[in-house]
Protein backbone atom coordinates (compact mmCIF):
# COMPACT_ATOMS: atom_id res chain seq x y z
CA UNK A 1 0.00 0.00 0.00
CA UNK A 2 1.61 3.27 -0.85
CA UNK A 3 2.91 5.53 1.88
CA UNK A 4 0.59 8.31 1.15
CA UNK A 5 -2.44 6.26 0.76
CA UNK A 6 -5.83 8.25 1.82
CA UNK A 7 -9.06 5.97 1.81
CA UNK A 8 -11.69 7.22 -0.10
CA UNK A 9 -15.36 7.90 0.95
CA UNK A 10 -16.51 4.83 -0.34
CA UNK A 11 -13.54 2.66 1.27
CA UNK A 12 -15.05 4.15 4.61
CA UNK A 13 -18.83 3.65 3.88
CA UNK A 14 -17.23 -0.25 2.79
CA UNK A 15 -15.59 -0.39 6.67
CA UNK A 16 -18.62 1.13 8.49
CA UNK A 17 -19.99 -2.09 9.91
CA UNK A 18 -16.72 -3.00 11.77
CA UNK A 19 -16.05 0.91 12.67
CA UNK A 20 -19.58 0.92 14.41
CA UNK A 21 -19.09 -2.34 16.21
CA UNK A 22 -15.43 -1.12 17.34
CA UNK A 23 -16.53 2.25 18.24
CA UNK A 24 -19.48 0.73 20.34
CA UNK A 25 -17.31 -1.85 22.06
CA UNK A 26 -14.47 0.64 22.84
CA UNK A 27 -18.15 3.24 24.11
CA UNK A 28 -19.42 0.42 26.36
CA UNK A 29 -15.82 -0.35 28.44
CA UNK A 30 -15.89 3.73 29.04
CA UNK A 31 -19.41 3.89 30.10
CA UNK A 32 -18.73 1.08 33.17
CA UNK A 33 -17.87 2.98 35.39
CA UNK A 34 -20.80 5.12 35.79
CA UNK A 35 -23.42 2.43 34.79
CA UNK A 36 -22.24 -1.03 35.80
CA UNK A 37 -24.14 -0.61 39.06
CA UNK A 38 -27.03 1.57 38.47
CA UNK A 39 -28.07 0.19 34.80
CA UNK A 40 -26.59 -2.73 34.01
CA UNK A 41 -28.64 -4.41 31.65
CA UNK A 42 -27.86 -0.81 29.56
CA UNK A 43 -25.06 -2.75 28.38
CA UNK A 44 -27.37 -5.13 26.81
CA UNK A 45 -29.67 -2.39 25.55
CA UNK A 46 -27.04 -0.78 23.72
CA UNK A 47 -25.38 -3.67 22.13
CA UNK A 48 -28.60 -4.50 20.37
CA UNK A 49 -28.70 -0.86 18.88
CA UNK A 50 -25.02 -1.11 17.61
CA UNK A 51 -25.83 -4.51 15.91
CA UNK A 52 -28.98 -2.93 14.43
CA UNK A 53 -26.79 0.17 13.67
CA UNK A 54 -24.24 -2.15 11.63
CA UNK A 55 -26.77 -4.40 9.84
CA UNK A 56 -28.01 -1.30 8.36
CA UNK A 57 -24.23 -0.08 7.60
CA UNK A 58 -23.54 -3.50 5.68
CA UNK A 59 -26.95 -2.64 3.96
CA UNK A 60 -25.30 0.52 3.28
CA UNK A 61 -21.77 -0.74 2.01
CA UNK A 62 -23.65 -3.18 -0.11
CA UNK A 63 -24.83 -0.30 -2.22
CA UNK A 64 -21.54 0.71 -3.37
CA UNK A 65 -20.09 -2.73 -3.64
CA UNK A 66 -16.51 -2.99 -4.61
CA UNK A 67 -13.25 -3.55 -3.47
CA UNK A 68 -11.83 -0.76 -0.54
CA UNK A 69 -8.49 -0.34 0.75
CA UNK A 70 -5.76 -1.38 -2.16
CA UNK A 71 -8.25 -4.65 -2.54
CA UNK A 72 -7.11 -5.79 0.85
CA UNK A 73 -11.53 -6.16 1.11
CA UNK A 74 -13.79 -7.04 -1.05
CA UNK A 75 -17.38 -5.96 -0.86
CA UNK A 76 -20.35 -7.89 -2.35
CA UNK A 77 -23.24 -9.61 -1.94
CA UNK A 78 -21.49 -13.06 -0.29
CA UNK A 79 -19.56 -10.82 2.08
CA UNK A 80 -23.07 -8.57 2.77
CA UNK A 81 -24.67 -11.82 3.69
CA UNK A 82 -22.42 -13.33 6.24
CA UNK A 83 -22.24 -9.61 7.94
CA UNK A 84 -26.14 -9.23 8.19
CA UNK A 85 -26.40 -13.17 9.75
CA UNK A 86 -23.40 -12.83 12.01
CA UNK A 87 -25.09 -9.72 13.66
CA UNK A 88 -28.38 -11.23 13.63
CA UNK A 89 -26.56 -13.70 15.64
CA UNK A 90 -25.03 -11.10 17.63
CA UNK A 91 -28.54 -9.29 18.44
CA UNK A 92 -29.75 -13.12 19.00
CA UNK A 93 -27.85 -13.83 21.84
CA UNK A 94 -27.51 -10.52 23.65
CA UNK A 95 -31.13 -11.62 23.89
CA UNK A 96 -30.02 -14.85 25.31
CA UNK A 97 -27.93 -13.20 28.01
CA UNK A 98 -30.19 -10.71 29.64
CA UNK A 99 -31.90 -13.72 31.70
CA UNK A 100 -28.63 -15.98 31.97
CA UNK A 101 -26.03 -13.05 33.42
CA UNK A 102 -28.97 -11.49 35.81
CA UNK A 103 -29.27 -15.25 37.32
CA UNK A 104 -25.13 -15.50 37.32
CA UNK A 105 -24.83 -11.90 38.98
CA UNK A 106 -22.32 -11.44 36.40
CA UNK A 107 -23.78 -8.84 34.00
CA UNK A 108 -21.04 -6.71 32.46
CA UNK A 109 -20.39 -4.07 30.13
CA UNK A 110 -16.95 -6.69 29.36
CA UNK A 111 -18.89 -9.73 28.49
CA UNK A 112 -20.98 -7.44 25.88
CA UNK A 113 -18.12 -5.83 24.59
CA UNK A 114 -16.14 -8.60 23.60
CA UNK A 115 -19.35 -9.67 21.91
CA UNK A 116 -19.45 -6.99 19.47
CA UNK A 117 -15.45 -7.50 19.27
CA UNK A 118 -16.27 -10.89 17.66
CA UNK A 119 -18.01 -10.37 15.56
CA UNK A 120 -15.79 -6.99 14.12
CA UNK A 121 -13.43 -10.05 13.12
CA UNK A 122 -16.08 -12.26 11.93
CA UNK A 123 -17.40 -9.36 10.02
CA UNK A 124 -13.79 -8.58 8.83
CA UNK A 125 -13.22 -12.17 7.79
CA UNK A 126 -16.17 -12.74 5.20
CA UNK A 127 -15.06 -9.11 3.77
CA UNK A 128 -11.41 -9.62 3.26
CA UNK A 129 -9.65 -10.51 0.13
CA UNK A 130 -6.52 -10.98 1.63
CA UNK A 131 -5.53 -13.98 3.47
CA UNK A 132 -3.46 -11.55 6.03
CA UNK A 133 -6.79 -10.00 6.37
CA UNK A 134 -8.52 -13.16 6.65
CA UNK A 135 -6.18 -13.90 9.83
CA UNK A 136 -6.08 -10.73 11.27
CA UNK A 137 -10.04 -11.04 11.48
CA UNK A 138 -9.91 -14.40 13.12
CA UNK A 139 -7.60 -13.57 15.22
CA UNK A 140 -9.69 -10.54 16.50
CA UNK A 141 -12.88 -13.06 16.74
CA UNK A 142 -11.05 -15.84 18.42
CA UNK A 143 -9.40 -13.97 21.26
CA UNK A 144 -12.51 -12.24 22.51
CA UNK A 145 -14.45 -15.29 22.10
CA UNK A 146 -11.22 -17.39 23.93
CA UNK A 147 -12.07 -14.67 27.10
CA UNK A 148 -16.07 -15.11 26.89
CA UNK A 149 -15.63 -19.12 26.90
CA UNK A 150 -14.19 -18.37 30.23
CA UNK A 151 -16.42 -15.36 31.20
CA UNK A 152 -17.26 -16.85 34.61
CA UNK A 153 -14.03 -16.97 35.82
CA UNK A 154 -14.97 -18.05 39.25
CA UNK A 155 -16.90 -21.56 37.69
CA UNK A 156 -13.66 -24.21 36.80
CA UNK A 157 -15.55 -25.41 33.86
CA UNK A 158 -15.66 -22.05 32.11
CA UNK A 159 -11.78 -21.78 33.24
CA UNK A 160 -11.10 -25.72 31.59
CA UNK A 161 -13.20 -24.69 28.63
CA UNK A 162 -11.53 -21.08 27.83
CA UNK A 163 -8.47 -22.89 28.40
CA UNK A 164 -8.81 -25.80 25.81
CA UNK A 165 -10.12 -23.70 23.55
CA UNK A 166 -7.45 -21.41 23.64
CA UNK A 167 -4.93 -23.69 23.10
CA UNK A 168 -6.21 -26.07 20.17
CA UNK A 169 -7.14 -22.77 18.75
CA UNK A 170 -4.42 -21.39 18.82
CA UNK A 171 -2.20 -24.48 17.30
CA UNK A 172 -5.07 -24.20 14.86
CA UNK A 173 -4.35 -21.22 13.74
CA UNK A 174 -0.47 -21.88 13.59
CA UNK A 175 -1.48 -24.32 10.61
CA UNK A 176 -3.17 -21.71 8.65
CA UNK A 177 -0.59 -19.15 9.63
CA UNK A 178 2.04 -21.77 8.18
CA UNK A 179 0.31 -22.58 4.72
CA UNK A 180 -0.40 -18.59 4.19
CA UNK A 181 3.28 -18.44 4.21
CA UNK A 182 3.89 -21.32 2.03
CA UNK A 183 1.19 -19.59 -0.37
CA UNK A 184 2.99 -16.10 -0.50
CA UNK A 185 6.39 -17.97 -0.94
CA UNK A 186 5.06 -19.60 -4.15
CA UNK A 187 3.09 -16.36 -5.53
CA UNK A 188 4.50 -13.49 -3.77
CA UNK A 189 0.88 -12.26 -2.99
CA UNK A 190 -2.15 -13.04 -0.74
CA UNK A 191 -4.75 -11.23 -2.68
CA UNK A 192 -7.23 -14.37 -3.05
CA UNK A 193 -8.16 -12.92 -6.89
CA UNK A 194 -4.44 -13.07 -7.60
CA UNK A 195 -3.28 -16.50 -6.00
CA UNK A 196 -5.08 -18.45 -9.10
CA UNK A 197 -3.19 -17.16 -12.18
CA UNK A 198 0.20 -17.12 -10.43
CA UNK A 199 -0.05 -20.51 -8.92
CA UNK A 200 -0.97 -21.48 -12.70
CA UNK A 201 1.98 -19.56 -14.59
CA UNK A 202 4.54 -20.87 -12.77
CA UNK A 203 3.97 -23.99 -13.10
CA UNK A 204 4.29 -24.76 -9.40
CA UNK A 205 4.82 -28.13 -7.95
CA UNK A 206 1.54 -29.82 -7.30
CA UNK A 207 3.02 -31.09 -3.90
CA UNK A 208 3.55 -27.76 -2.25
CA UNK A 209 0.45 -26.58 -3.25
CA UNK A 210 -1.03 -29.67 -1.82
CA UNK A 211 0.83 -28.86 1.45
CA UNK A 212 -0.28 -25.28 1.70
CA UNK A 213 -4.05 -26.55 0.93
CA UNK A 214 -3.59 -28.95 3.70
CA UNK A 215 -2.17 -26.33 6.66
CA UNK A 216 -5.14 -24.06 5.64
CA UNK A 217 -7.63 -26.84 5.92
CA UNK A 218 -6.62 -28.08 9.29
CA UNK A 219 -6.74 -24.48 10.56
CA UNK A 220 -10.44 -23.74 8.61
CA UNK A 221 -11.23 -27.63 9.84
CA UNK A 222 -11.17 -26.40 13.50
CA UNK A 223 -13.03 -23.11 13.39
CA UNK A 224 -15.69 -25.43 12.28
CA UNK A 225 -15.68 -28.01 14.25
CA UNK A 226 -15.49 -30.85 11.52
CA UNK A 227 -13.49 -34.32 11.94
CA UNK A 228 -11.17 -34.73 12.66
CA UNK A 229 -10.72 -31.58 13.88
CA UNK A 230 -13.96 -31.46 16.36
CA UNK A 231 -12.26 -32.72 19.51
CA UNK A 232 -12.30 -29.36 21.26
CA UNK A 233 -16.02 -28.64 20.71
CA UNK A 234 -18.08 -31.32 23.07
CA UNK A 235 -15.77 -29.87 25.84
CA UNK A 236 -15.63 -26.37 25.07
CA UNK A 237 -19.77 -26.41 24.59
CA UNK A 238 -20.27 -27.95 27.55
CA UNK A 239 -18.04 -25.90 29.72
CA UNK A 240 -18.65 -22.67 28.94
CA UNK A 241 -21.62 -20.38 29.84
CA UNK A 242 -24.86 -21.38 27.50
CA UNK A 243 -25.21 -17.97 25.07
CA UNK A 244 -21.64 -18.26 24.44
CA UNK A 245 -21.94 -21.88 23.43
CA UNK A 246 -25.02 -20.86 21.69
CA UNK A 247 -22.72 -17.95 19.93
CA UNK A 248 -19.76 -20.39 19.05
CA UNK A 249 -21.95 -22.79 17.70
CA UNK A 250 -23.27 -19.84 14.95
CA UNK A 251 -21.11 -17.12 14.66
CA UNK A 252 -17.63 -18.16 14.39
CA UNK A 253 -18.82 -21.43 12.50
CA UNK A 254 -20.59 -19.56 10.14
CA UNK A 255 -18.02 -17.20 9.65
CA UNK A 256 -14.89 -19.91 9.05
CA UNK A 257 -17.88 -21.26 6.60
CA UNK A 258 -17.43 -18.20 4.33
CA UNK A 259 -13.86 -17.72 4.28
CA UNK A 260 -13.51 -21.68 3.65
CA UNK A 261 -16.10 -21.34 0.37
CA UNK A 262 -14.33 -17.96 -0.52
CA UNK A 263 -10.68 -19.27 -0.29
CA UNK A 264 -11.36 -22.77 -1.96
CA UNK A 265 -13.86 -21.54 -4.42
CA UNK A 266 -11.36 -18.51 -5.48
CA UNK A 267 -7.51 -19.15 -4.67
CA UNK A 268 -7.65 -23.26 -4.88
CA UNK A 269 -10.35 -22.97 -7.44
CA UNK A 270 -7.80 -24.86 -10.30
CA UNK A 271 -6.61 -26.94 -7.87
CA UNK A 272 -9.54 -29.04 -6.34
CA UNK A 273 -9.23 -31.94 -7.95
CA UNK A 274 -6.71 -32.37 -5.19
CA UNK A 275 -8.77 -30.70 -2.12
CA UNK A 276 -12.28 -32.19 -2.85
CA UNK A 277 -11.27 -35.60 -1.46
CA UNK A 278 -10.32 -34.13 1.47
CA UNK A 279 -13.59 -32.63 1.73
CA UNK A 280 -15.45 -35.45 1.32
CA UNK A 281 -13.64 -37.70 3.88
CA UNK A 282 -14.07 -34.87 6.42
CA UNK A 283 -17.71 -34.30 5.36
CA UNK A 284 -18.43 -37.85 6.00
CA UNK A 285 -16.29 -38.36 9.11
CA UNK A 286 -17.97 -35.43 10.71
CA UNK A 287 -21.75 -36.50 9.98
CA UNK A 288 -20.94 -40.06 11.29
CA UNK A 289 -18.78 -39.00 14.41
CA UNK A 290 -21.02 -36.53 15.28
CA UNK A 291 -24.58 -38.56 14.96
CA UNK A 292 -23.50 -41.34 16.31
CA UNK A 293 -21.60 -39.62 19.68
CA UNK A 294 -25.26 -37.43 20.27
CA UNK A 295 -27.19 -40.87 20.25
CA UNK A 296 -25.16 -41.64 23.75
CA UNK A 297 -25.32 -37.99 25.23
CA UNK A 298 -27.08 -37.30 28.19
CA UNK A 299 -26.31 -33.87 28.53
CA UNK A 300 -28.09 -31.35 26.54
CA UNK A 301 -25.49 -28.80 26.18
CA UNK A 302 -23.26 -31.84 24.99
CA UNK A 303 -25.37 -33.56 22.56
CA UNK A 304 -25.80 -29.76 20.67
CA UNK A 305 -22.49 -29.74 20.52
CA UNK A 306 -21.79 -33.17 18.71
CA UNK A 307 -25.06 -31.86 16.69
CA UNK A 308 -23.00 -29.25 15.83
CA UNK A 309 -20.40 -31.56 14.13
CA UNK A 310 -22.60 -33.65 12.40
CA UNK A 311 -24.31 -30.15 10.73
CA UNK A 312 -20.63 -28.99 10.35
CA UNK A 313 -20.90 -32.17 7.59
CA UNK A 314 -23.70 -31.32 5.99
CA UNK A 315 -22.42 -28.12 5.51
CA UNK A 316 -19.27 -29.72 3.85
CA UNK A 317 -21.12 -31.66 1.64
CA UNK A 318 -22.33 -28.41 0.00
CA UNK A 319 -18.28 -27.11 -0.47
CA UNK A 320 -17.63 -30.37 -1.79
CA UNK A 321 -20.06 -30.18 -4.64
CA UNK A 322 -17.78 -27.07 -6.12
CA UNK A 323 -20.49 -25.70 -7.50
CA UNK A 324 -22.44 -22.37 -7.52
CA UNK A 325 -25.60 -23.96 -6.37
CA UNK A 326 -23.88 -25.50 -3.61
CA UNK A 327 -22.39 -22.22 -2.50
CA UNK A 328 -25.88 -20.78 -2.32
CA UNK A 329 -27.03 -24.31 -0.46
CA UNK A 330 -24.40 -23.40 2.44
CA UNK A 331 -25.33 -20.51 2.42
CA UNK A 332 -28.95 -20.73 3.01
CA UNK A 333 -28.22 -23.77 5.14
CA UNK A 334 -26.30 -21.48 7.51
CA UNK A 335 -28.56 -18.96 8.18
CA UNK A 336 -31.84 -21.71 9.03
CA UNK A 337 -29.15 -23.53 10.99
CA UNK A 338 -28.41 -20.44 12.34
CA UNK A 339 -31.83 -19.83 13.96
CA UNK A 340 -32.70 -23.23 14.68
CA UNK A 341 -29.24 -23.70 17.03
CA UNK A 342 -30.42 -20.47 19.22
CA UNK A 343 -33.26 -21.57 19.93
CA UNK A 344 -32.83 -24.37 21.13
CA UNK A 345 -30.47 -23.04 23.67
CA UNK A 346 -32.69 -20.34 24.33
CA UNK A 347 -34.65 -23.17 25.96
CA UNK A 348 -31.16 -25.24 27.33
CA UNK A 349 -30.63 -21.34 29.24
CA UNK A 350 -34.34 -21.49 30.52
CA UNK A 351 -34.15 -24.30 32.16
CA UNK A 352 -30.45 -24.89 32.95
CA UNK A 353 -31.17 -22.66 36.44
CA UNK A 354 -28.45 -21.00 38.37
CA UNK A 355 -25.09 -22.90 37.63
CA UNK A 356 -26.40 -24.89 35.09
CA UNK A 357 -27.22 -27.67 36.85
CA UNK A 358 -30.11 -29.11 35.12
CA UNK A 359 -28.82 -29.82 31.84
CA UNK A 360 -29.66 -33.75 31.76
CA UNK A 361 -32.41 -34.63 28.83
CA UNK A 362 -34.44 -35.63 31.97
CA UNK A 363 -34.80 -32.22 32.85
CA UNK A 364 -37.32 -31.71 30.27
CA UNK A 365 -39.36 -34.08 31.53
CA UNK A 366 -43.09 -32.36 30.98
CA UNK A 367 -42.37 -29.46 29.57
CA UNK A 368 -44.89 -30.09 27.06
CA UNK A 369 -47.73 -30.04 30.06
CA UNK A 370 -46.42 -27.29 32.50
CA UNK A 371 -45.12 -24.49 29.63
CA UNK A 372 -46.63 -25.80 26.69
CA UNK A 373 -45.61 -23.02 24.11
CA UNK A 374 -41.64 -23.27 25.00
CA UNK A 375 -41.87 -27.16 24.06
CA UNK A 376 -44.07 -26.21 21.18
CA UNK A 377 -41.14 -23.44 19.93
CA UNK A 378 -38.59 -26.27 21.01
CA UNK A 379 -40.08 -28.60 19.20
CA UNK A 380 -40.28 -26.12 16.20
CA UNK A 381 -36.51 -25.85 16.51
CA UNK A 382 -35.86 -29.81 16.65
CA UNK A 383 -38.59 -30.83 13.69
CA UNK A 384 -36.14 -28.56 11.96
CA UNK A 385 -32.87 -29.50 12.83
CA UNK A 386 -34.68 -33.17 11.63
CA UNK A 387 -35.32 -31.62 8.41
CA UNK A 388 -39.06 -31.63 8.40
CA UNK A 389 -41.12 -30.22 5.67
CA UNK A 390 -42.52 -26.90 6.30
CA UNK A 391 -39.01 -25.83 8.07
CA UNK A 392 -35.76 -24.40 7.50
CA UNK A 393 -33.84 -27.35 7.93
CA UNK A 394 -36.19 -29.40 5.40
CA UNK A 395 -34.94 -26.98 2.65
CA UNK A 396 -31.62 -26.42 3.60
CA UNK A 397 -30.85 -30.40 3.73
CA UNK A 398 -32.83 -30.58 0.16
CA UNK A 399 -31.02 -28.18 -1.54
CA UNK A 400 -27.29 -29.42 -0.22
CA UNK A 401 -28.16 -33.10 -1.24
CA UNK A 402 -29.71 -31.50 -4.37
CA UNK A 403 -26.37 -30.09 -5.07
CA UNK A 404 -24.31 -33.00 -4.44
CA UNK A 405 -26.04 -35.47 -6.49
CA UNK A 406 -26.18 -32.28 -9.32
CA UNK A 407 -21.93 -32.55 -8.65
CA UNK A 408 -22.21 -36.54 -9.01
CA UNK A 409 -21.61 -37.46 -5.44
CA UNK A 410 -24.13 -40.41 -4.95
CA UNK A 411 -22.64 -42.24 -2.26
CA UNK A 412 -21.78 -39.05 0.02
CA UNK A 413 -25.41 -38.09 -0.60
CA UNK A 414 -26.73 -41.57 0.64
CA UNK A 415 -24.37 -41.39 3.41
CA UNK A 416 -25.78 -38.05 4.25
CA UNK A 417 -29.43 -38.78 4.44
CA UNK A 418 -29.19 -42.07 6.27
CA UNK A 419 -26.50 -39.82 8.89
CA UNK A 420 -29.93 -37.51 8.72
CA UNK A 421 -31.99 -40.55 10.07
CA UNK A 422 -29.94 -41.22 12.87
CA UNK A 423 -30.27 -37.80 13.94
CA UNK A 424 -33.82 -38.29 13.91
CA UNK A 425 -33.73 -40.57 17.03
CA UNK A 426 -31.64 -38.24 19.45
CA UNK A 427 -33.95 -35.47 18.45
CA UNK A 428 -37.19 -37.36 19.06
CA UNK A 429 -35.59 -38.28 21.75
CA UNK A 430 -36.57 -34.71 23.36
CA UNK A 431 -39.92 -34.83 22.48
CA UNK A 432 -40.87 -37.80 24.02
CA UNK A 433 -39.54 -36.77 27.25
CA UNK A 434 -41.05 -33.52 26.57
CA UNK A 435 -44.60 -34.77 26.04
CA UNK A 436 -44.72 -38.36 27.29
CA UNK A 437 -43.35 -37.96 30.35
CA UNK A 438 -44.30 -36.92 34.01
CA UNK A 439 -43.01 -33.51 34.96
CA UNK A 440 -40.19 -33.52 37.17
CA UNK A 441 -39.19 -31.30 39.57
CA UNK A 442 -37.05 -28.69 37.48
CA UNK A 443 -39.93 -28.31 35.06
CA UNK A 444 -42.36 -27.96 38.21
CA UNK A 445 -40.06 -24.97 39.54
CA UNK A 446 -39.50 -23.26 36.52
CA UNK A 447 -40.16 -19.30 35.97
CA UNK A 448 -42.15 -17.90 32.94
CA UNK A 449 -40.26 -16.82 30.27
CA UNK A 450 -38.30 -13.28 30.40
CA UNK A 451 -39.21 -10.77 27.36
CA UNK A 452 -35.51 -11.49 26.23
CA UNK A 453 -35.37 -15.44 26.17
CA UNK A 454 -39.23 -15.07 24.89
CA UNK A 455 -37.55 -12.78 22.07
CA UNK A 456 -34.64 -15.14 21.66
CA UNK A 457 -37.52 -18.28 20.60
CA UNK A 458 -40.55 -16.53 19.07
CA UNK A 459 -37.94 -14.76 16.53
CA UNK A 460 -35.88 -17.64 15.54
CA UNK A 461 -38.82 -19.52 15.33
CA UNK A 462 -40.56 -16.97 12.98
CA UNK A 463 -37.27 -17.25 10.81
CA UNK A 464 -36.91 -20.89 10.97
CA UNK A 465 -41.41 -21.13 9.50
CA UNK A 466 -39.81 -17.95 7.21
CA UNK A 467 -37.31 -20.02 5.21
CA UNK A 468 -39.41 -23.32 5.59
CA UNK A 469 -41.99 -21.23 4.03
CA UNK A 470 -40.67 -19.03 1.36
CA UNK A 471 -37.02 -19.94 0.77
CA UNK A 472 -36.76 -18.48 -2.80
CA UNK A 473 -36.02 -15.25 -1.21
CA UNK A 474 -32.78 -16.21 0.70
CA UNK A 475 -31.65 -19.10 -1.55
CA UNK A 476 -32.37 -16.25 -4.56
CA UNK A 477 -30.16 -13.94 -2.93
CA UNK A 478 -27.21 -16.22 -2.10
CA UNK A 479 -27.49 -17.86 -5.99
CA UNK A 480 -27.11 -13.96 -6.87
CA UNK A 481 -24.36 -13.46 -4.50
CA UNK A 482 -21.89 -17.00 -5.70
CA UNK A 483 -18.42 -16.68 -5.46
CA UNK A 484 -18.04 -18.81 -9.07
CA UNK A 485 -17.87 -16.85 -11.95
CA UNK A 486 -16.52 -13.76 -10.57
Amino acid sequence: MPANFTPSSDDLLRFAPEMILSAAGTLLMVLDPFFAKKMPKLFGHLSIVAFILAIFGALGANSVAGPAFSNLLIVDGFATFFRILVMIIGILTVLLSYRYLDRELSETSEYHALLLFSVVGQSLMVASNDLIMIFIGLEISSIATYILAGYLRDDKRNNEAALKYFLLGSFATGFLLYGVAIVYGLTGTTKLNEIPGLLASQGTSPLVIGVATAMILVGLGFKISGAPFQMWAPDVYQGAPAPVSAFMATAPKAAAFAILIRIFMTSFQPSASGWEPFIWISALLSMTLGNFAALTQNNLKRMLAYSSIAHAGYLLVAVAARSEFGTAAAMFYLAAYALMNIGAFAVVIHISGKGERHLRIEDLAGLGQKQPVTAALLTIFLLSLIGVPLTGGFFGKFYIFHAALKSNLVWLSVLGLLNSAVAAYYYLRLLVVMYMHEPGDVTRSLEPLTPGLGAALVLPAIGTFFLGVMPGVVLTFARNSSLLGK
